[in-house]
């Protein structure tokens, strides 16, 4: 049986801008194009909706965060609930405070921000926070404590606040397998 015709012009145009504005980079520490991780959140996104502004969003969420692409770029080229969503994924840089000084007050500023963020917002934030939780489960089962060097933030117990405290903003998505998963991965990871 073949495959039913599907509109995806919008999904294909973010998928592609998504590719050339991670292009030549590299998932930290992983060793491939930083591209799968925004792919594989893509995905997960669409286990949970067939939506295609989500699917475009979970395409483009680190666009901003990680590349020379600014939030108007994406309003422009993928209209506003698509910019506001990707906006709610990125980090807020903190003035005077390199990322290792910043590290709890971004990410406490993002716990609070998911929590009061709209439905949509918190699909697409699954989709990203279960693709880096597989990452860590994964690492994590090859290279134990020593995999937390990796990061701005060497301290297990700290990455344990920030999941915990991501899966209580996600909440109300825990009905669906995507955040059984992710809390499951927490529970490993973290136990």
């Amino acid at each position: 049986m073949a495959n039913k015709s599907l509109d995806t012009k919008l999904l294909d145009r973010a998928i592609l801008f998504a590719v050339k504005a991670h292009s030549g980079t590299e998932r930290r520490g992983k060793g491939f194009p930083y591209i799968v991780h925004p792919m594989e959140a893509m995905e997960i996104v669409a286990s949970m909706t067939s939506d295609q502004e989500l699917l475009a969003a979970a395409a483009l969420h680190d666009t901003v965060e990680d590349t020379g692409v600014t939030i108007e770029e994406i309003r422009r080229e993928f209209g506003e609930r698509i910019a506001s969503i990707v906006e709610s994924e990125s980090d807020v840089e903190i003035k005077g405070k390199s990322e290792e000084e910043s590290w709890y007050e971004r990410k406490r500023a993002a716990i609070e921000r998911l929590a009061k963020a709209p439905h949509d917002a918190k699909i697409v934030a699954l989709g990203d926070k279960l693709s880096n939780m597989r990452a860590i489960a994964r690492d994590y089962a090859v290279k134990g404590d020593e995999l937390w060097k990796i990061f701005h933030t060497k301290d297990k117990k700290e990455h344990e606040w920030h999941y915990r405290g991501l899966a209580d903003s996600l909440r109300e998505l825990q009905e669906t397998f995507a955040f059984k998963e992710f809390q499951s991965l927490i529970n490993e990871v973290f136990k």
